[in-house]
C-alpha cells in the first residue's frame, strides 16, 4: 500500500464465515495484487456466532492491507455503512464474501475512473446477467425488487450485492439512510437515484460458494417493518426515528 490513502477500499460484511473467509480473502488480495491496484480489504465481522470474528483478526494480524471490526450484532446494513465511513480509498466496492467477483471489480473500476458513473451496481435480474443460485431466492429477488419498484419508485433491476462507487459523492447518501440489515443496500441505492447520482448497472454471474447463512424465510417480516419504515420516510417525510449507533468492538 501506498504513503498515502489507496485508491481502492474493498469492504465485506461478514457473519459466520469461518468456512470460507480465509481462502475468500486470499484469493480476493492475489486477484487484486495481480491487477496492480493500490488497495485495502475491510472486513465488518457482524454477530458472527463461529470463528470469524477471530479469523478475521488473525488475517489482519498479518497482512497490512487488510483491516477488520466487529459490531455488536448479526446487521448486514449497519456493517456495510461502518465499512464505508471507515474506508480510506477515493473508490469503494462492497463485496460479498461468497462471490468476490473479479469480473465485477475490473469492469465496475473502469467505469468509475472513466468518470461514466459514480456508482455501479452489479445486477442479478438485468439482460445478460446469470443468476444460478437456487430458484427460490432467484424468485425472492425478483419480487422484492418489483416490491421496490412499486412501493418506492424504484427504477432499476437490482439492489442488493454487489456495488462499487466513488466515495465522496455517496457517502452524504449513506448519511442519510435510515435503515440497516439487509435494506440499507436498498435504501442506499434508491437515495442515489432520488438525489440524482450518475448511476449505472451491469450484469453479474452469480453462483454462491456455500448456503446462505441467514435463512430466506426469516428474514421477510424485519424486511416487510424495514421497507414500510422507508416508504414513510420517502413518501410523507416521516423520519420514524433514527437508528441507534451500532457497537464496534475490535479493530485493525
Amino acid at each position: 500500500m501506498s504513503q498515502g490513502r489507496p485508491e481502492l477500499s474493498v469492504v465485506i460484511p461478514v457473519h459466520n464465515e469461518e468456512a470460507i473467509l480465509g481462502r475468500s480473502v486470499a484469493d480476493l488480495c492475489a486477484e487484486l495484487d495481480g491487477a496492480g491496484v493500490d488497495y485495502e480489504v475491510i472486513l465488518a465481522e457482524n454477530g458472527s456466532r463461529d470463528q470469524t470474528r477471530a479469523i478475521a483478526a488473525a488475517l489482519a494480524a498479518e497482512a497490512p492491507r487488510l483491516r477488520t471490526f466487529s459490531i455488536g450484532g448479526a446487521n448486514y446494513g449497519a456493517a456495510l455503512r461502518r465499512g464505508i465511513h471507515a474506508a480510506r480509498g477515493r473508490l469503494v466496492i462492497c463485496e460479498e464474501i461468497d462471490l468476490c467477483d473479479a469480473d465485477f471489480h475490473r469492469r465496475a473500476l473502469a467505469i468509475l475512473r472513466a468518470g461514466e458513473a459514480d456508482l455501479v451496481i452489479g445486477s442479478k435480474a438485468m439482460r445478460g446477467a446469470h443468476d444460478r443460485r437456487p430458484l427460490l431466492r432467484r424468485l425472492a429477488t425478483r419480487a422484492y425488487n418489483g416490491l421496490l419498484r412499486l412501493t418506492l419508485g424504484f427504477h432499476g433491476t437490482d439492489t442488493h450485492g454487489l456495488k462499487a462507487l466513488r466515495r465522496d459523492v455517496l457517502l452524504p447518501i449513506v448519511d442519510q439512510c435510515i435503515v440497516d440489515y439487509d435494506v440499507f443496500a436498498s435504501e442506499l441505492v434508491i437515495r442515489a437515484e432520488r438525489a440524482g447520482v450518475r448511476t449505472r448497472e451491469i450484469p453479474v454471474d452469480l453462483a454462491e460458494r456455500r448456503p446462505p447463512s441467514v435463512h430466506l424465510l426469516r428474514r421477510v417480516p424485519k424486511v416487510l417493518r424495514l421497507l414500510l419504515r422507508l416508504w414513510a420516510s420517502i413518501h410523507l417525510g416521516a423520519g420514524l426515528g433514527r437508528r441507534a449507533p451500532a457497537r464496534v468492538r475490535g479493530g485493525g
